[in-house]
């Protein structure tokens, strides 16, 4: 399971996964991410921050884990949590 944590302005520290990652590996673990992914290819990630803020869910690129710094993820958390 791939796992990001950041910390936002506030402090308060996130940790995001993507929706399905404890599917594992395979076959499975791919067509499951698959019937969630938009139209655009993005994928669910689930936010959850450490405080009493509520979690978020935002639309990312599959490889989020590795391609997304630290700012667009942050950025991408406040976005999800001007929307929800």
């Amino acid at each position: 399971m791939r796992q990001r944590e950041v910390q936002d302005d506030d402090g308060t520290r996130w940790s995001c996964v993507q929706a399905l990652a404890g599917l594992g590996e395979g076959a499975a673990a791919e067509a499951g991410a698959a019937q969630l992914a938009d139209g655009d290819g993005r994928v669910p990630v689930v936010c959850t921050p450490s405080g009493g803020a509520q979690s978020v869910r935002a639309m990312l690129d599959p490889d989020w884990a590795e391609a997304l710094d630290d700012d667009a993820l942050r950025a991408a958390i406040a976005g999800a949590r001007r929307e929800g």
